[in-house]
């Protein structure tokens, strides 16, 4: 006769930042597992004001009622030693933006579970879901795994599948995902707490990365096909922004169609359209540009946006 108790919660310590990671926040505090303490990144300057402002998730810790802990960095004894007190558990890792130490990672009594978004072994790495839409995929996912030193590389526990829509932008992908991840986060945990499953060890070969995206992978090559501009639109808003340049003009494009239709004048050239379009000659097809924003303005739709700066057919986008 087996005696063993199996234990009905888990004490948890949580570790994310962003707004992605509050849905899982939210999750684990109406699951029965116990939120010893949050872990969040420190205050810092944002927006265009640059004013010191707190992280998503420490907005909402606080508004539930969590002890929250800022430190600038992980690796420091008094963070072990902090951690260590609390006798977690597990980890609950959801987007926190630092390198975990391996010390760190071994002091809860199960281990740390990190929630990333992206099917694993496939985009590994810190932009896995613009990279999903950038490169055309109809799905992608969100993991569950234990967390080793590695990039993403740690035993997977739980994967849930999310298709993503032609119209699908990072942001509403973002939010899909995050939604999708906090289900999955709760039924890991329990599942580890009642002994019902186990992790399986990632396949590398079959390993992609998803690197960080920077501003000037927004600058748009018009010799690319117009499906793969699209995609790239679709992926890099609201940020990092997909721009282009006509005259002295400074255009960031946030929404746009492929068009499949033929054309000799070169890539970036205006095609002649109908009033209040705008379609720009690519690599193969066209782009039907359906939402733009100059360099001060805000953004507009494209008829609305002629009305005010007229672009006339044979400009040259570069």
């Amino acid at each position: 006769m087996n005696n063993k108790t199996v234990q009905p919660f888990f004490k948890v310590v949580f570790m994310g930042t962003p707004q992605f990671a509050v849905p899982t926040l939210n999750a684990l505090h109406e699951s029965r597992h116990e939120i010893a303490a949050v872990v969040t990144q420190p205050d810092r300057p944002k927006g265009r004001g640059r004013k010191v402002a707190p992280p998503p998730v420490k907005e909402r810790a606080l508004a539930l009622g969590y002890s929250v802990h800022q430190p600038e960095s992980v690796k420091s004894k008094k963070v072990y030693q902090t951690l260590s007190d609390l006798d977690p558990d597990v980890f609950v890792v959801v987007a926190f933006g630092q390198i975990i130490p391996k010390r760190l990672l071994l002091l809860p009594k199960r281990c740390a579970v990190n929630l990333h978004a992206s099917l694993l072994p496939k985009y590994r790495g810190p932009a896995p879901i613009q990279w999903a839409i950038i490169n055309g995929d109809k799905e992608t996912g969100v993991t569950s795994m234990c967390m080793d030193e590695g990039t993403d590389t740690g035993d997977i526990f739980l994967s849930e599948k999310v298709g993503i829509a032609a119209t699908d932008t990072s942001a509403t992908l973002h939010d899909k995902l995050s939604r999708a991840g906090a289900r999955l986060m709760i039924e890991t945990l329990d599942g580890l707490a009642n002994g019902s499953i186990r992790s399986t060890p990632q396949d590398s070969s079959r390993a992609s990365y998803a690197p960080l995206l920077s501003k000037k992978n927004g600058h748009i090559d018009w010799k690319r096909p117009a499906i793969e501009l699209a995609n790239l639109i679709r992926g890099l808003t609201p940020w990092p922004g997909a721009f282009t340049f006509c005259g002295d003009m400074r255009l960031k494009i946030l929404k746009a169609d492929p068009m499949d239709i033929e054309t000799d004048q070169p890539p970036g050239t205006v095609l002649s359209a109908f009033p209040g379009e705008l379609r720009i000659a690519t690599g193969k097809g066209a782009l039907l540009i359906q939402e733009i924003q100059g360099t001060s303005g805000k953004c507009l739709e494209t008829k609305d946006f002629l009305c005010g700066c007229s672009i006339e057919p044979g400009s040259v986008f570069r």
